[in-house]
């Protein structure tokens, strides 16, 4: 037109590209396909929801830190019943047991040693003393306890479960747990042959370890997040982890060894060995705790609150370089080892202040909490009939000394040291396939088209429509890889999402890696949302498309390829605890 206004081919031109884009998105999250519109010819209220907000779910809760147990710690704990059967304080002297580990060092830096020649203050300021007994042999431990020779006793919070298919007959012998003194940092770990490169590889193999102990637990938990099963495995058990060591190093024909520091150090150089995993990529899985007899708890309640100040004091001292060469004369000693080996064990685990302590016992959105590692420990356990019903472990825990000691300002402005920071990584940058420790393949089952865990459908159900989540299982799903991620909390946790491949003749390969993508991450939220203190930078997320189905002699099976995959990688670029 002469006065310069747009031709009609232009408007045309214009709501041409219009109508291409709308039609692109429609086709794009799912309103059409190759049939046309969608069923209802419109967009569902979720679709709209999920083009307009993503992949994250609503959370009508919000995040939550820290959430307490409200009831008092001695309601859950079983009635004492019967006359205290443990031998006699002589000179007012507890008898504690330990082993040789490097999370026993504030005790003994706080002792002075093995004898019993400090003397200990109660908080009401009476007298008592500590002799702590060397007893590698877990077994031996739990009898010398069970007979009142010993007063209070080591372990491992998963060899816990152990000891009370024996223990929980008599109230009087069952376990008191005040305090965890460490998370193992690296001083366990399970040393394989140069054949095998993941925890998978281990199947059909021998594997010797202690029995009873935290070696069983360890390997365990390992096998079964890869996808594992125990009896795949031959267990070879010895008495002891050290008699594990010799064993691995003796036989050839032995493929694995889980044992702890100095010996996995040693294993590892050896040639034609290498070290699949340590307890410094688990290093949420191995707490050490102590406890004591019901009994003695009962009648001496003073001295349990005594030990538990006096092994948190001992931990703020031993951070400065005087305290610890001390303690490592006093290990060394006690444990008859050179005082070098001693200083070099105290890496091996980290001691978990008064603020971790309390994390520990009373968080219960904390991913690693008792609670959950007293859970994980009877699954483990079960699923190889070495537990009958499970004990509830608020009838073992007695958070009240912990709960008490928050009250005082030493102790509640004390932080949590035990933080590993992640620098920004996407999956594409972690550790290749060679460095993965395990693989840990969890079912979602994902409306097609679909990221939104929270997806609910209509059902019939006894004549009347009933709307219900498609997937109920997605609560305990995100449960258990949350759990995961804390127990390597030093580890690269990578989620892939899949998709199936009903479409593969139909749409690009593009459109189906990003609805993987979005699986990925919809997983991801949904962890940091239920575990807030987990870091959104451990956590890395691929898209795998349809290129790797679930099981490559069925690639047609849509409801198993539709899933997410976690894939744990060692973390050696991440910087040290705080």
């Amino acid at each position: 037109m002469a006065d310069g206004q747009p031709r009609p081919a232009f408007y045309v031109a214009v709501l041409l590209v219009v109508i291409g884009l709308v039609g692109l998105a429609l086709w794009r999250y799912g309103a059409i396909g190759p049939g046309g519109l969608g069923q209802a010819g419109r967009f569902s209220t979720e679709e709209l929801k999920q083009m307009k907000a993503g992949a994250e779910a609503p959370d009508s809760s919000g995040i939550t830190t820290v959430k307490e147990y409200k009831y008092v710690a001695t309601a859950k704990l079983p009635e004492v019943k019967g006359i205290s059967s443990y031998k006699p304080m002589a000179d007012r002297t507890v008898r504690f047991a330990i082993n040789v580990w490097a999370g026993w060092s504030p005790i003994i830096y706080a002792n002075n040693g093995f004898k019993p020649g400090k003397v200990w203050k109660t908080p009401g300021g009476k007298d008592f003393k500590l002799e702590l007994v060397l007893i590698d042999d877990p077994v031996a431990m739990r009898d010398a306890y069970a007979a009142g020779n010993l007063h209070v006793g080591w372990a491992t919070l998963d060899m816990l479960p152990l000891f009370l298919e024996g223990l929980r007959k008599d109230t009087r012998v069952m376990p008191r747990v005040y305090q965890q003194v460490d998370w193992s940092n690296g001083g366990d770990g399970i040393v394989v042959r140069d054949a095998v490169k993941t925890m998978a590889d281990l199947r059909g193999k021998t594997v010797v370890l202690a029995q009873n102990s935290p070696s069983h637990f360890f390997i365990l938990n390992a096998l079964i997040n890869a996808g594992v099963q125990p009896s795949e495995v031959q267990f070879k058990f010895t008495q002891d982890a050290f008699q594990a060591a010799a064993a691995f190093n003796a036989d050839k024909s032995i493929a694995g060894c889980v044992s702890w520091a100095p010996d996995i150090y040693n294993l590892e150089k050896a040639k034609g060995n290498r070290m699949l995993v340590t307890t410094s990529t688990a290093n949420k899985l191995i707490a050490d705790v102590w406890f004591a007899r019901a009994d003695f708890a009962k009648d001496n309640p003073e001295i349990m609150e005594g030990i538990t100040r006096g092994i948190f004091d001992a931990m703020v001292d031993l951070k400065a370089q005087e305290p610890k060469q001390k303690v490592a004369k006093l290990m060394a000693a006690g444990y008859s080892i050179p005082e070098s080996d001693a200083l070099g064990m105290l890496g091996d685990a980290h001691s978990t202040n008064y603020a971790e302590n309390r994390d520990f016992f009373l968080n219960q959105n904390n991913p690693t909490s008792f609670e959950r590692t007293w859970t994980t420990a009877y699954f483990l356990y079960k699923r190889i009939n070495a537990v009958t019903d499970q004990t509830p472990f608020d009838q073992v825990m007695d958070f009240s000394v912990i709960q008490s000691l928050g009250k005082e300002a030493k102790y509640s402005s004390q932080k949590n040291e035990y933080d590993i920071q992640f620098a920004p990584a996407s999956a594409g940058t972690v550790s290749g396939e060679k460095d993965e420790i395990l693989t840990k393949t969890v079912v979602i089952h994902f409306f097609p088209n679909s990221w939104d865990l929270n997806k609910k459908i209509t059902r019939n159900a006894d004549g009347k429509e009933v709307e219900e989540l498609y997937d109920p299982n997605v609560g305990f799903v995100v449960e258990e890889i949350g759990k995961l991620a804390g127990q390597y909390g030093a580890a690269r946790i990578v989620i892939e999402g899949h998709t199936d491949a009903s479409m593969k003749s139909s749409v690009p390969k593009s459109l189906v890696q990003e609805l993987s993508l979005n699986r990925a991450n919809s997983v991801k939220e949904a962890i940091l949302r239920k575990f807030a203190s987990l870091q959104p930078n451990q956590f890395s997320t691929a898209g795998m498309g349809w290129d790797r189905p679930a099981d490559p002699s069925d690639p047609d099976n849509a409801a198993k390829n539709r899933r997410v995959e976690i894939k744990v990688y060692p973390a050696e670029s991440a910087p040290a605890a705080k």
